[in-house]
């Protein structure tokens, strides 16, 4: 694979939460690439590091060792300024707790990423982002007058909306009924057919990463295993082999 293929590089990347008796090894030079305009999942039991992994590789927090490198550009090398602006311009992230601002509406929480880019979103794409996760009707309501799937929902438009080269999604759709979920990941699915876009998905549902290119597996901080064009029975196969062992 070349250089130019590669989204996101990660190599012998490591980090550990606490000291001396009381450290967790997070990850545990994991070395791994995320191929330009692929659809990855990664599984794994509790605790084995997906969402450090994420985190890392998104610019989000720092390894204690190794490296992460954004089509070429190695995050390590950048200051704080530097890798903020690599961020906004070309990573998009969509958290677990959906991180909304309370006193945005819905349509102000999808525009704030653009406008603290110093940038003004394209006439319609905040509406037709809201119209992409249904919830076009719902422009106006503030995230107090929404569920928690309509946040979260929410929180995948505002992602969406500056058309980053690289979504990283932390369960994306574990706050969401089946319906939504399903047109959640039909989306997802569709940037990387369309678009191209490079998505990486954390998720503990063999169904949602079944629509992946390739399941990658952690155990323990470290690659445990790939899946490439994955069914759901095999996910979830592989997932109890994992988690008996764990």
């Amino acid at each position: 694979m070349n250089a130019d293929d590669v989204a996101v590089q990660v190599d012998a990347l490591t980090k550990t939460f606490g000291r001396g008796a009381d450290a967790v090894t997070a990850l545990d030079r994991v070395t791994l690439g995320f191929p330009a305009g692929s659809f990855i999942a990664v599984m794994g039991p509790s605790g084995s590091g997906k969402s450090t992994l994420l985190q890392c590789a998104a610019g989000l927090d720092r390894p204690d060792a190794g490296e992460v490198a954004v089509f070429g550009t190695r995050l390590g090398a950048l200051t704080e300024t530097a890798l903020t602006v690599l961020r906004r311009q070309r990573i998009g992230f969509v958290f677990q707790s959906f991180n909304l601002m309370p006193s945005l509406t819905a349509a102000q929480n999808i525009e704030l990423p653009l406008r603290l880019a110093g940038r003004r979103p394209e006439p319609g794409a905040v509406h037709s982002a809201l119209a992409a996760v249904g919830l076009a009707d719902r422009a106006r309501h503030r995230p107090s007058e929404l569920s928690g799937g309509q946040q979260q929902r929410v929180a995948i438009a505002r992602a969406l909306v500056a058309r980053p080269q690289v979504l990283f999604a932390d369960e994306p759709t574990g706050a969401l009924d089946v319906g939504t979920s399903r047109a959640v990941l039909g989306l997802l699915r569709g940037l990387v057919a369309e678009h191209g876009q490079t998505i990486v998905m954390v998720t503990h549902d063999p169904v949602a990463a079944a629509r992946a290119d390739r399941v990658v597996f952690l155990a323990d901080g470290r690659i445990a295993g790939t899946l490439d064009d994955p069914t759901a029975e095999a996910v979830a196969a592989r997932m109890t082999r994992l988690e008996v062992s764990a």
